[in-house]
């Protein structure tokens, strides 16, 4: 697995050391060894790797990686460019241009984003090939849903953007009230129409961020 080379990395060395991770990083080393697992092991924390803590001022949590070649590279909701873009990921840039007037470009990468400031971090990192939620209840969610109260503890504003009843759940970790928490159906096409489309999430983020004194994030995909 890659190292993390910010300032991410002592709060991380932190859960690497735990108990429960050692049992996962056990689980996690067997899968590669014996299946077709999701992302490659060296993108695992590409979401942490992109995105630093210091720079980190939108949270986007998704569930799990996408589950087939060539696609998941650590970052939720993104795929690797030559992919077509998934259908939730469309309806997100769907309300980007919506909400924002910026034309949908013609690949699923959110590189660009994670770069802003936006960690784009599933609750579980890791897939089995064509099995989605594969890896679920294996410590992924202690190791996520521990990033999150770390998160939620530093008292620079920032924003969480919870989307679907799962990502929802975690609303009970972000207790510190600097911080906006944004929810609204998954933007799946089974759901976005209740109340993800037309939220205009994108130009709340940057509302708040520029209400907290913080640089607004640039939507655009590079």
């Amino acid at each position: 697995m890659k190292m993390i080379n910010n300032d991410w990395k002592e709060i991380l060395d932190n859960q690497f050391k735990q108990g429960y991770y050692k049992n996962l990083d056990e689980f996690i080393k067997n899968e590669y060894k014996t299946k077709a697992i999701f992302p490659i092991k060296e993108e695992i924390f590409n979401a942490f790797e992109l995105c630093s803590f210091s720079n980190t001022k939108v949270i986007i949590l998704g569930q799990d990686p996408y589950h087939n070649f060539n696609q998941a590279h650590g970052l939720a909701f993104s795929v690797l460019k030559g992919n077509r873009i998934p259908p939730s990921l469309r309806n997100i840039y769907n309300e980007v241009r919506s909400d924002l007037g910026i034309n949908t470009p013609n690949h699923g990468e959110l590189t660009s984003w994670a770069e802003e400031g936006v960690l784009l971090l599933n609750t579980i990192l890791t897939v089995e090939h064509n099995k989605p939620l594969s890896h679920k209840e294996q410590g992924w969610e202690i190791f996520t849903d521990n990033i999150i109260k770390q998160i939620n503890e530093d008292n620079r504003p920032k924003v969480f953007v919870l989307w679907g009843n799962n990502a929802i759940a975690k609303k009970k970790l972000i207790t510190n009230r600097k911080h906006l928490v944004l929810t609204s159906s998954h933007p799946s096409p089974l759901s976005a129409r209740h109340s993800f489309i037309g939220s205009k999430v994108f130009s709340k983020i940057n509302v708040f961020l520029k209400k907290t004194n913080q640089e607004e994030i640039d939507f655009l995909i590079k």
